[in-house]
């Protein structure tokens, strides 16, 4: 075996504490937010570096292998995100990686990679396919060939997006996008000891790794969707095994759904997300939890794509807000103040107090 790659099976809890104290130096913690209309906490992967989580993992990667003494040029396939994160990371890290994307991925993805130094090379129409040409670009260049998500590296600091969510909100359960399945597998590995659920959101007709759960091994075109950074026909061998022990469910959602979804966080939340990066919210509304939280997990959006969603899609009119009593809403100090005081000026603090609860920032960036 190649004493530069990693045991295939060897990752854990501890990999991902591990690639938290790697990254910190590199990375921001990204916030949480409480989309009151959906009813849900949302981690905000699409502001994190490049606009999604996969520059975790691919930064981590490139830290392992530097500790390892593999300083070997990486290349990477993938539908976009991947490879912005690879290239991010390589820039500030000064080594060399080159990239495999297929002919389809959005230009603002495409545009990503290049702008922070990494080669590009368009190849084939789907993810799968560019991966079979990096996997014989690094054959015979002796390259690193790193995974978007079947690699122990790359599962370990996705995983940080778990830590960071049960640090901020302690919840009940986490709801992730799953294509190849690192973020699920990463997120699940950081949770699962808590006590916390961990459910995987897909799409009707990229539901790969749904089916292969369910032990369907067959390989099925993906159909054309919104997600295109979850359109994945070959889910990750290491990931369907750790899922297949730490995953308690997959919910699949239809892409009208996905659409109003997207187009709901753009005018209600006043965020912009991808197609993926819509995906877990767009199945949290069919998750029961007293405190759930969905990952929103990028935010690289074709401006386009984006005007073409809002002229077309009309969302329903939202939910109305449950009717919560005020005192959940006040802060420890002040109710214990409140109900010393009386009921009158009990009253009047209450009105002084915001009717919807903010979490308090972790700490501040710079």
């Amino acid at each position: 075996m190649d004493s530069h790659v990693a045991s295939p099976a060897s990752v854990s809890a501890s990999d991902v504490l591990a690639a938290q104290a790697r990254l910190r130096r590199y990375l921001d913690v990204t916030p949480t937010h409480y989309a009151e209309r959906f009813g849900c906490w949302l981690k905000l992967e699409n502001l994190q570096r490049t606009g999604s989580y996969k520059v975790r993992g691919a930064m981590n990667a490139l830290l392992a292998a530097r500790e390892r003494g593999d300083l070997r040029p990486t290349i990477a396939a993938s539908a976009g995100n991947h490879a912005q994160g690879l290239a991010w990371a390589a820039y500030r890290l000064g080594v060399q990686a080159i990239t495999v994307m297929p002919k389809t991925a959005p230009q603002t993805k495409i545009a990503g990679v290049a702008h922070w130094g990494a080669t590009v090379r368009l190849h084939g129409d789907t993810y799968d396919e560019a991966k079979l040409f990096a996997a014989e670009l690094a054959a015979q260049h002796d390259y690193r060939l790193l995974s978007a998500f079947d690699d122990p590296d790359v599962i370990a600091g996705q995983g940080t997006v778990g830590l960071e969510i049960a640090s901020a909100l302690s919840p009940d359960v986490v709801i992730v996008p799953i294509g190849g399945g690192g973020l699920a597998s990463g997120v699940a590995l950081a949770l699962k000891a808590q006590g916390v659920r961990v459910i995987g959101a897909q799409v009707e007709g990229v539901d790969a790794m749904a089916r292969a759960l369910r032990g369907d091994d067959r390989i099925i075109e993906p159909v054309a969707t919104l997600a295109d950074g979850v359109k994945v026909k070959v889910p990750g061998h290491l990931t369907r095994q750790l899922l297949a022990d730490l995953i308690d469910d997959v919910v699949i959602v239809r892409e009208a759904e996905l659409r109003e979804t997207l187009v709901r966080l753009a005018l209600e939340e006043h965020l912009i997300a991808e197609g993926a990066g819509a995906l877990a919210l767009a199945a949290g509304k069919r998750i029961a939890a007293k405190r759930k939280c969905a990952v929103i997990s990028g935010g690289n959006l074709d401006a386009g794509v984006l005007a073409t969603l809002l002229q077309d899609v009309r969302p329903r009119p939202p939910r109305k807000p449950r009717q919560r009593k005020q005192e959940r809403l006040m802060p420890p100090a002040v109710r214990a103040s409140a109900h010393a005081a009386g009921p009158s000026l009990s009253h009047l603090i209450r009105l002084d107090t915001p009717r919807i609860a903010r979490p308090e920032p972790e700490e501040l960036l710079t």
